[in-house]
């Protein structure tokens, strides 16, 4: 037992060192509040920074718990304020990447969802003039950062748009530590816009090579330049340079430095970009600048986890734009044939499809939404589709939501099923795992497309396109494939409707008696001027240009005007052709109801 002596020399002992303590706590609460409240002021008087998300200090060590809690889950925690990394002028919008935010995510989190757009116009004095519009919308991207869009700016204003909180002052600040960061890219036609990692090399994907369709270029006329840090040291260059492996339309591809590979990171969030070389070298051999860049290296993996029993038998990719009114028709339907997994490439829609998908996935479909702001890059988009799938899927199929595989089974080696009348469940993954385990050759499967019309339609039909559309053109135009993706090509070359192969792989062109796909692509008007006024592949002349009006991507007779012709519900139709629709009918429709499963309640099916 101690001694009465010894507790009191214990105490002694102990109390000056906790008053210490608390004094010390005292004025460190202090100095962070002083801290806060001259980075609150000092953005006013700053005019060459570049826009922060400032988080006072004050609000989130408030005694308040709630106002604690909210502020956290305003801004997103305590040392990621949001900060424009990048600007892209596309010809109908801003295109910003705000990084920051707390790294969970989540726009609503971030505080991205209370921001509006700020334009800077002339001087007047020392004061700038400033002209505010509405945010177009705001989206998560690739998990560190995420993007906002914003209407062009005013013609007396300058190019650089700025973000603040709603109905707030002073919210944003400038800081010269990061104005290297916050470039603006002038024109979408010549940047480097976004990259994977793939195995020890990086797969850059680049506007304005301007390099020729379904052609693999030379290599050797180029070279990836891979930024380390904050950019080099603040200095704004990029410090290693590998040069090209392939090179094909969109699609650049070089080895990972050594120093990038050995880095803790092995490589991911580097930023990258490609650069041109001079066919001879000239004044000591430098290389030309390397093109402006948003892009950084992730990894090829979807983020999903992989299955216990391995890769899914099926996939499919597609790229959409404002398809939220059709994804659900053709999302159930192929799911009963047999796809298991979703990749949905998100070409700046507005029609509330990321709630759609968010749905389908509740309802154990299995569908991944893939922000791709990217306009005018189908194939490029295919390409990098192609890499985030492989790991999961043994297959992929890149096809149009518009687009339906159909089983006919007409032939006369087809009886077992012609006699049941229709194709059973599971029919397409069916196709492909047969195909797995009885060729290692075939690395794509060809299927032709029967292109349908309005079928004398005024209005989208109310139980969907498989049901409303049943007349059609006789010959097929064009064809889509499912590809095994350990078989492509190392340049993912792509013309949409198919892919380069490696050498020793070939593919297989289905008959038509076997399977088909119906392309529902001339649809009632109001649905069709919207593909008129929008189509997202890089190498298909847009309608309104003069350009192949007698390719079969356009509409025979349209012209260059999204005009209606008065005939148009009657046109395209040659045969008519009800076999999917009574298919649908007749194995889809609910028994008691005669529903069919996209006309079902969501919440019901959950």
């Amino acid at each position: 037992m101690e001694s009465s002596d010894r507790r009191r020399k214990r105490k002694r002992f102990i109390k000056p060192s906790h008053l210490l303590s608390v004094r010390f706590l005292i004025v460190l609460l202090g100095f962070f509040s002083f801290l806060s409240l001259l980075s609150y002021t000092s953005h006013s008087t700053s005019s060459a920074f570049r826009p922060v998300l400032v988080v006072p200090s004050l609000s989130l060590l408030s005694s308040s718990t709630s106002r604690t809690v909210k502020s956290v889950r305003e801004f997103g925690g305590f040392f990621s304020p949001l900060r424009i990394e990048s600007r892209v002028l596309f010809p109908d919008h801003v295109l910003l990447m705000v990084a920051g935010g707390g790294g969970d995510g989540s726009v609503k989190r971030s505080g991205l969802d209370k921001l509006e757009c700020v334009y800077y116009g002339k001087t007047d004095g020392f004061v700038k003039k400033k002209k505010k519009k509405k945010v177009l919308s705001v989206d998560e991207f690739d998990g560190f950062r995420s993007i906002v869009r914003c209407p062009i700016g005013p013609r007396d204003c300058s190019e650089v748009v700025h973000l603040k909180r709603v109905g707030k002052n002073g919210i944003l600040r400038e800081r010269d530590r990061v104005l290297v960061r916050n470039q603006t890219v002038k024109s979408w036609d010549n940047v480097a816009y976004a990259a994977l990692k793939d195995g020890e090399t990086a797969v850059v994907f680049v506007k304005g090579l301007n390099l020729r369709r379904d052609r693999e270029s030379n290599p050797s006329q180029f070279s990836c330049h891979f930024g380390l840090g904050k950019l080099d040291g603040q200095s704004g260059r990029f410090s290693l340079v590998e040069r090209a492996i392939t090179a094909a339309q969109e699609v650049v591809r070089c080895p990972l430095p050594e120093r990038v590979i050995a880095g803790l990171d092995k490589g991911l969030g580097v930023r990258v970009t490609v650069g041109l070389r001079p066919p001879r070298p000239r004044g000591g051999g430098r290389e030309r600048m390397p093109m402006p860049s948003v892009a950084k290296i992730f990894d090829n993996g979807s983020g999903r986890r992989m299955r216990k029993e391995g890769k899914f038998e099926l996939c499919v990719c597609t790229m959409v734009w404002n398809q939220a009114s059709a994804i659900r028709e053709w999302i159930k339907y192929h799911s009963w044939l047999g796809v298991e997994r979703w990749f949905i490439y998100d070409n700046n829609s507005d029609d509330g499809i990321d709630k759609v998908v968010q749905e389908l996935d509740l309802e154990n479909y299995n569908v991944t939404r893939l922000v791709w702001p990217w306009i005018k890059t189908q194939e490029a988009g295919f390409s990098h589709c192609a890499l985030k799938a492989r790991d999961e899927c043994s297959w992929v199929s890149f096809m149009d939501v518009d687009e339906y595989y159909y089983f006919p089974y007409s032939n006369s080696g087809q009886d077992r099923f012609r006699a049941l009348g229709f194709a059973p469940q599971g029919s397409l993954r069916a196709l492909v795992a047969n195909l797995s385990s009885s060729s290692s050759s075939i690395g794509e499967i060809r299927t032709s497309c029967h292109s349908f019309g309005p079928s004398g339609l005024k209005s989208p039909p109310s139980q969907g396109v498989t049901i409303g559309y049943t007349c059609r053109v006789q010959s097929p135009e064009r064809h889509k494939s499912i590809i095994r993706p350990d078989a492509l090509d190392a340049t993912l070359l792509n013309v949409v409707h198919h892919f380069h192969l490696k050498e020793g792989f070939t593919y297989l062109n289905l008959p038509q008696s076997s399977a088909v796909i119906n392309h529902y692509k001339y649809q009632v008007w109001e649905v069709f001027r919207a593909k008129f006024y929008r189509r997202v592949a890089t190498y298909v002349a847009d309608w309104w240009q003069n350009q192949n009006e007698g390719s079969r991507d356009r509409a025979p007779g349209l012209g260059t005007e999204a005009i209606e012709p008065p005939d148009w519900p009657q046109r395209f139709c040659e045969v008519w052709d009800t076999g999917l629709s009574d298919f649908v009918l007749a194995n889809l429709a609910d028994v008691s109801s005669g529903l069919l499963p996209w006309q079902m309640n969501s919440a019901s099916t959950v």
